[in-house]
């Protein structure tokens, strides 16, 4: 399994935790996960905590647009699998200041959900990121004014 590939299976298990469980898990937990899962490697390490902190971070802005796309989809009726690919998907497709290629996002998204959704999974993922992809993307929201 690629790197990259094998620090999103990591970033989609700390987002399913994090959905899922109303305590938020203490940073050094979560970032003691994130390297035992990736064998000490701190550079994957810290691509993958830089994955996770974004989607948290964007959550606000990434969730309305998975829902104005998913047409008759409320996010908290997608399995839980699904709407944390399409927030991964979503934060790399409009809000990675690194981003990564269009094509390489929408596979790893099928990709995990092929592997840990359900046999409707890798369908549905396909369908709502294409679709976001082709939209603009959002406006940084702005600063604060002092």
């Amino acid at each position: 399994m690629p790197r990259r590939s094998r620090a999103r299976e990591v970033v989609l298990q700390l987002l399913f935790q994090w959905d899922q469980n109303p305590t938020a898990v203490p940073r050094p937990a979560v970032e003691r996960f994130a390297t035992e899962r990736l064998l000490g490697d701190t550079d994957l390490a810290a691509y993958c905590l830089a994955l996770f902190d974004g989607v948290v971070a964007n959550k606000d802005r990434i969730d309305p647009l998975i829902v104005s796309t998913a047409t008759n989809w409320r996010i908290s009726r997608m399995l839980p699998v699904d709407r944390n690919v399409l927030r991964l998907g979503t934060y790399e497709l409009h809000f990675d200041p690194d981003g990564q290629p269009l094509e390489v996002i929408i596979d790893e998204a099928i990709e995990l959900s092929r592997r840990f959704g359900s046999a409707d999974s890798p369908a549905f993922v396909n369908g709502i990121l294409d679709k976001i992809a082709k939209q603009p993307k959002p406006e940084a929201p702005a600063a604060p004014v002092a």
